[in-house]
């Protein structure tokens, strides 16, 4: 998600998942040839397996940007054609690229030509009136096609897009969830590895949907109570991670330490850690000690700490994960298992990228 899945994000994530395989930020692939590579691409190798998501309508763009992710140390490659933003639009990448599947199979094949990578597509299952299983199935059986069947993954959000008339938040919510769509596309491309995105929130309906598909991408849940990607290690692994909140805390001081050495400021790695006790006693006071005291000058990682005394003791030091859930059978982890490494396909992303500028800037 733009200015959310940054570096500080995901190094939260791991630590919280060390199974569930990551994505960057979206990253327009001009951007990545004549930006500053270091700030738009630099990474942890802490972070472990992370997916480079690009935006474009030039194969040759998006074939040079692939390379030099992989450089970077990134593990994936994913070609996202599901932003509906009028903005990008204009810029002829994102949804509206879903009426070109001609042009994103050439993508793809130019993109894994430059790259040992994976590489892999995000889109909706429609746009506009071209919103029929029958348009979702030539889509796909067109990208195939042209592209060679290099794609490593087809992840689908599970809702069309309007390309005008709504906004980025709107076409978040408006267009209805058909998860049936998804599915089918399972079942008639067995060959092909499927997985799905919107509305998935908890581990109950990530359990059930891997019982139709090959993995579940989980964006905006997962950044709101980013818990929940503790909550979801025992799919990925098996087992449940104890890390406590006062563990993890306790922990990010010293990586914060190492970041504000870097230059990067307080705030931009605070700001991802105000819903990390979403729900629990004491949460609005972590959260306002955060708020009110990153943006003061001279102020430390030990925010953190301050910021942890304000919680019930029993909240600080409760396993994040809560208890284990009921174990999850053999198969079900083996249909999970991610072509990218050897973490399973509950994935930390989403497809608002572009267009969630605008709606942070909406919102504030």
């Amino acid at each position: 998600m733009m200015a959310l899945t940054d570096r500080h994000f995901r190094y939260l994530a791991r630590c919280l998942s060390p199974s569930a395989l990551l994505y960057s930020e979206m990253l327009t692939a001009k951007a990545v040839i004549n930006g500053d590579r270091d700030y738009l691409l630099g990474k942890d190798e802490a972070e472990g397996d992370v997916v480079l998501q690009l935006g474009g309508d030039d194969p040759r763009e998006l074939a040079d940007a692939a390379a030099i992710g992989e450089e970077f140390g990134y593990v994936e490659v994913n070609l996202n054609v599901g932003c509906p933003s009028e903005r990008v639009a204009s810029g002829n990448f994102g949804a509206c690229l879903m009426a070109q599947p001609e042009l994103v199979g050439r993508s793809l094949a130019a993109m894994k030509a430059a790259t040992s990578l994976p590489v892999s597509v995000k889109h909706r299952i429609g746009i506009d009136d071209a919103d029929a299983y029958a348009d979702l199935r030539r889509f796909v059986d067109v990208v195939d096609a042209v592209s060679g069947s290099v794609a490593s993954a087809y992840v689908v959000h599970a809702r069309k897009a309007w390309l005008k008339g709504l906004s980025p938040k709107e076409n978040r919510t408006v267009p209805p969830l058909r998860y049936h769509d998804v599915h089918r596309l399972k079942a008639e491309r067995p060959d092909l590895v499927v997985e799905i995105n919107g509305g998935i929130d908890t581990v109950e309906a990530t359990r059930l949907q891997l019982r139709h598909i090959d993995g579940v991408m989980i964006g905006r849940a997962a950044y709101e109570d980013p818990s929940l990607l503790a909550r979801l290690e025992p799919l990925l692994s098996g087992t449940a991670p104890q890390l406590s909140g006062r563990q993890l805390v306790e922990h990010l001081v010293g990586f914060a330490e190492d970041r504000l050495a870097a230059g990067a400021p307080l705030a931009g790695i605070t700001r991802h850690v105000l819903n990390l006790f979403k729900g629990a006693p004491g949460a609005r006071a972590w959260r306002r000690t955060l708020t009110e005291g990153a943006p003061r000058a001279g102020t430390g990682p030990e925010l953190l700490l301050e910021a942890l005394a304000a919680l019930p003791a029993d909240v600080a030091d409760r396993p994040l994960a809560g208890e284990l859930p009921a174990p999850v059978g053999a198969g079900l982890v083996k249909t999970a298992a991610r072509s990218a490494g050897d973490g399973t396909k509950v994935l930390a992303s989403d497809d608002q990228v572009l267009d969630l500028v605008g709606a942070l800037a909406d919102a504030r």
